[in-house]
């Protein structure tokens, strides 16, 4: 069976989709996703996470068209029930993500990109959801990520128009998070997932978990959440070395405990 996800394996983990020429998402695309995420989910020594598509024509340009028919009146079983618990792994991996978006992100591409914690993009990228264009409907979570992203009047624009977007708009309107020259996504998203690997990861893992729900939590919640955070964070080595490295005026050497 032709590899269509790959892994490149260290502290800083890469996630290869390599389905040319556009790496668009097929049902195999997704069943390997889903065991390349268990085993970076396994993983005690990943630090951070880089998604991004072989060559430099596309991130991934959506789902696979040629598969429609084969889906018609079966999408959820045939489709988008995998589709949505393999995003669901990505978007709740611990660790920091980065989707390297070299090219364009469209359609499923953008909604396998909006599972991760940053986006960085090219200013020959174009971003969006074009399926209404095609007489179908986003169904892999741009309806519910992409508002929580960028507001509900910027998500409506983004889909129910259906016209892509250039990468500056984008980042003008926070859908992206950086905007570098072609050709630069993947070794910018290197550098910036080098840096959040340095951070500790204890710290970091909390950190993650309590921006993620505090949109999905009252004020008062979040606050009992935050706290409780504190408390497992300064209860570790890893806080003692942090205030040590400070005060000795080195680099701190965090081991997650």
């Amino acid at each position: 069976m032709t590899e269509q996800v790959h892994l490149v394996r260290g502290v800083c983990t890469e996630i290869v989709l390599d389905n040319p020429p556009m790496n668009v998402v097929t049902t195999r695309l997704t069943a390997q996703l889903r065991q390349a995420l268990r085993e970076v989910a396994a993983d005690a020594d990943v630090r951070a996470v880089i998604v991004r598509g072989a060559g430099e024509r596309a991130f991934c340009a959506g789902s696979d068209i040629a598969e429609f028919e084969s889906l018609h009146g079966r999408v959820a079983e045939g489709k988008l029930l995998l589709e949505k618990l393999v995003y669901r792994q990505l978007a709740l991996l611990p660790v920091p993500t980065i989707a390297a978006i070299e090219g364009h992100a469209l359609g499923g591409g953008l909604e396998l990109a909006l599972c991760c914690d940053f986006r960085i993009a090219t200013t020959r990228s174009r971003l969006g959801m074009p399926e209404l264009t095609l007489g179908v409907t986003p169904g892999s979570g741009g309806t519910q990520r992409l508002p929580r992203i960028v507001g509900p009047a910027r998500a409506k624009e983004i889909i129910l128009l259906g016209k892509p977007m250039d990468a500056d708009t984008a980042l003008s309107i926070g859908l992206v998070t950086r905007v570098v020259e072609p050709g630069n996504a993947a070794e910018a998203a290197r550098a910036m997932a080098t840096t959040l690997a340095e951070r500790g990861p204890v710290a970091m893992r909390i950190a993650k978990k309590l921006l993620d729900t505090a949109t999905e939590t009252t004020l008062e919640e979040g606050f009992a959440l935050e706290l409780d955070g504190s408390e497992e964070v300064f209860a570790t080595a890893d806080a003692l070395e942090g205030a040590q490295a400070f005060l000795g005026k080195r680099p701190p050497h965090f081991t997650g405990h």
